[in-house]
């Protein structure tokens, strides 16, 4: 990515980078349809393992998000959380206190039905901070999974200023 403006704000520690994957709940993915920029807000889950994200999404089968990826599977996504708004004494001190990051990879559409169940697990304990999930077949048909392999992705933190 195009490097960070501010530095200072970047966060890099993984425990703090987990934590804004974990309570940020949605995602918001932008997709390219020909010419046209699309995108979506959506729940996810998540892997971490060595430092490489793997961001997984789930849907309906059909419609527009999986039509332009199926053409395009090149992806990026932002997402956002302990929002914070604070006043100023004038306009431009107005502002929001957050973390977020923000990342890009390619988008594949899972058919194996194991892994589209292992998927599923994973999306429900990001969303819900753990529990054991069960999918039958027919739940597994009825959606499709999208695995995301993010080959970058940057964390931020802006924090309240200082009065």
């Amino acid at each position: 990515m195009n490097g960070m403006t501010r530095r200072e704000r970047q966060v890099t520690d993984m425990g703090e980078i987990a934590r804004i994957l974990d309570a940020a709940k949605v995602l918001h993915l932008g997709l390219v349809d020909g010419d046209e920029p699309y995108v979506v807000p959506m729940n996810y889950g998540y892997t971490m393992e060595d430092g490489k994200l793997t961001v997984y999404l789930h849907g309906a089968p059909r419609g527009r998000k999986i039509d332009v990826m199926r053409k395009n599977p090149k992806v990026f996504f932002s997402m956002e959380c302990d929002l914070q708004p604070f006043e100023g004494d004038v306009a431009c001190r107005y502002g929001l206190a957050y973390h977020s990051l923000m990342g890009r990879g390619t988008a594949e559409i899972l058919e194996d039905v194991d892994e589209k169940r292992r998927c599923l697990s994973l999306f429900m304990k990001t969303q819900t901070g753990g529990g054991e999930f069960t999918f039958d077949e027919k739940m597994v048909a009825v959606v499709s999974v999208i695995r995301i392999d993010v080959s970058e992705y940057t964390a931020k933190y802006r924090p309240m200023p200082q009065k």
